[in-house]
């Protein structure tokens, strides 16, 4: 399926997939719904009490990386120690990846190297990228996916409900549930009515809060 590199309204950039009409980040901001909704309503919200401890972070959609890059550069900033494991069954390009500056909108020349680390690293193994970040990204779908921790925090960002209708199922929320502690925080940009009921239905506790710019609201769910 053809790719197409877009500017979004913060001047970072975005992946759109034309013969969908869908794009992989908001085209309201591509940084700025990534910071928003993982980084802010979830890496941030994280129980005060938890600092200085691991923190195991799993991601449904690793995409062009910018969530995982923001999460490298959050924990480096803070001082944080981080597992970080994510999914893709069909990874970007490495034309495309070289398009993607995301070390430019962020002012932060040494992330450019990490980002090629992230993407450039064995999928299906674990990588020490520094010494309080570890990175693991598996090639597979989430139905074939098997957790290998417990996480504290999982980034849902699958493309929308309409788009990929059976990934936003109990099924799917109930199987995430399985593999995360007791407290541990799910964060999504979608707030749909079926969303909520099907986070309900697998064991969490939704609530909606505001969303990025361009988007009302989206959830936080906890697991219960």
């Amino acid at each position: 399926m053809k790719r197409e590199i877009q500017v979004t309204a913060d001047g970072s950039q975005t992946i759109v997939l034309p013969e969908l009409n869908v794009s992989y980040h908001s085209m309201h901001g591509a940084i700025g719904e990534s910071m928003h909704v993982f980084i802010e309503a979830g890496l941030k919200f994280f129980p005060a009490s938890h600092a200085g401890a691991p923190m195991a972070i799993f991601e449904l959609g690793f995409g062009t990386g910018l969530n995982a890059l923001l999460t490298f550069l959050h924990a480096e900033q803070n001082k944080m120690k981080i597992y970080y494991e994510t999914i893709d069954p069909y990874p970007l390009e490495a034309d495309q990846i070289s398009l993607l500056q995301y070390h430019e909108q962020l002012k932060h020349p040494g992330l450019k190297e990490i980002f090629e680390q992230l993407h450039d690293s064995e999928w299906n193994k674990a990588h020490q990228i520094n010494p309080s970040f570890t990175f693991k990204k598996i090639k597979c779908k989430m139905e074939n996916y098997a957790g290998s921790t417990s996480f504290n925090l999982i980034y849902f960002d699958a493309f929308a409900p309409t788009i990929q209708p059976l990934l936003w199922t109990t099924e799917i929320f109930k199987k995430l549930r399985d593999q995360m502690q007791t407290g541990g925080i799910l964060v999504t940009y979608s707030s749909k009515s079926t969303v909520r009921k099907a986070m309900t239905e697998a064991g969490f506790m939704v609530t909606k809060i505001p969303g990025p710019y361009g988007k009302r609201e989206m959830v936080r769910a906890i697991a219960i």
